[in-house]
């Protein structure tokens, strides 16, 4: 029986261990070798022939590559100067109260555009015209005693006596000091009224109706926005260039990408020991009113002109590797790479020079590549567009 038991246990394990090995086995043979005259089971219009379809058109150099052109032009090349300073007005006025008393009436606001003349305060005349009415009672009545004490006067003969006693009758009367008094009197009513000294806009209103208001103290203030100036600091070895009616692009940080056109209006010929610079006015056309006085402005100041030059973008201009400038040019659908000889620039435009007989030379109204033609080769198909972003291309700006 013991026996029986331990031949049972052997068998059980080498059971155990053979159905251990053959799973084993299983698991790790080779899978079985495919037919191979069988047919590919893939069928077209899968999502592998699409990539690959599109790994085939992006390497396609027959593809139209989306570019931005602009045209090569023989027009003045101009060399300008660049300087910093803000915007000030033409004129400017700060008003005065020229008489005390109560402000009955304030006429404008600010910003409000008023011409030359034009009531702005309004302070109470009721005192002054009381004064005056008494000066024009006292000028009436000194008028009369002078025709009584000159009544008769006309028969004298000798005109040097008729003068004497006219003299006499006017200070005895009082009516020369009569007159004055009341001339006084009517500028003083004038002046209860702050008018517009010149046209302009309103700025800085100080008073309003009901405030008492003394004589000398500030009541508004008038600017003349129209055109306005900007002072700018030129450096000595630039200001050289300038004069006076040149042309100036001025742009402010209120108006990105929106410059005005100026000219240059005066230069002052000073020139500061400490900074090497003088002062250049220009003057902008602000006849909209929306430049302010203190408004930050980059100007462009035109130095220098040279005429009739074949000018491009500069952003045309590549460089080789072996280190020569070179561009391209859109010659039938194609981009035609065309060495170049650069010459005098501004901070937009390039001037190319023609130097001996070269093959490449651009001619005036022909189409070159500006943007999205860093990585082209040459005679590659491109597609000149208006927005190279929208129509897929590379910009490199």
């Amino acid at each position: 029986m013991a026996r029986s038991r331990a031949t049972l246990k052997v068998l059980t394990v080498l059971i155990v261990l053979g159905a251990v090995g053959w799973g084993t086995w299983m698991r790790l043979r080779p899978p079985p070798e495919e037919d191979e005259t069988e047919e590919e089971t893939t069928e077209p219009g899968t999502a592998a022939d699409a990539v690959a379809a599109s790994v085939r058109q992006q390497f396609n150099t027959e593809l139209p590559v989306p570019v931005t052109g602009a045209v090569a032009v023989q027009d003045t090349l101009r060399i300008s100067v660049t300087a910093e300073g803000r915007a000030e007005a033409i004129r400017q006025a700060k008003l005065k109260a020229r008489k005390s008393g109560i402000v009955s009436r304030v006429r404008v606001k600010e910003y409000q555009f008023v011409r030359a003349g034009e009531l702005l305060v309004q302070i109470d005349t009721t005192e002054y015209a009381f004064a005056l009415a008494a000066q024009a009672a006292a000028l009436r009545r000194a008028q009369a005693e002078y025709q009584v004490r000159v009544l008769g006067d006309e028969e004298i003969a000798d005109p040097r006596v008729r003068a004497a006693r006219d003299s006499l009758a006017r200070a005895f009367t009082g009516l020369d000091q009569a007159e004055v008094d009341y001339r006084g009197a009517v500028r003083d009513l004038e002046e209860t009224a702050v008018r517009a000294p010149f046209s302009g806009r309103i700025a800085d209103v100080k008073l309003v109706a009901g405030q008492y208001v003394g004589e000398g103290e500030e009541a508004v203030t008038v600017i003349d926005m129209n055109p306005m100036k900007v002072s700018v600091q030129v450096l000595g070895t630039e200001v050289v260039y300038l004069d006076e009616g040149h042309a100036a692009q001025v742009e402010f940080t209120a108006f990105p990408g929106r410059p005005f056109a100026g000219k240059i209006e005066t230069i002052n010929p000073l020139v500061d020991p400490e900074t090497n610079t003088a002062r250049v006015t220009v003057h902008v056309n602000n006849a909209d009113g929306r430049i302010f006085p203190g408004m930050y402005a980059e100007t462009d100041l035109e130095a220098q002109k040279f005429p009739d030059r074949l000018l491009v973008p500069r952003t045309a201009i590549l460089e080789a590797t072996d280190g020569r400038p070179y561009l391209f040019v859109v010659d039938e659908g194609r981009a035609s790479w065309h060495y170049v000889h650069p010459g005098m620039e501004n901070d937009r435009q390039v001037e190319l020079l023609k130097i001996g007989p070269s093959t490449d030379w651009v001619n005036p109204g022909e189409t070159v590549l500006v943007d999205g033609h860093h990585y082209l080769t040459h005679d590659a198909a491109v597609r000149v567009v208006e927005d190279l972003a929208a129509a897929g291309g590379r910009p490199t700006r």
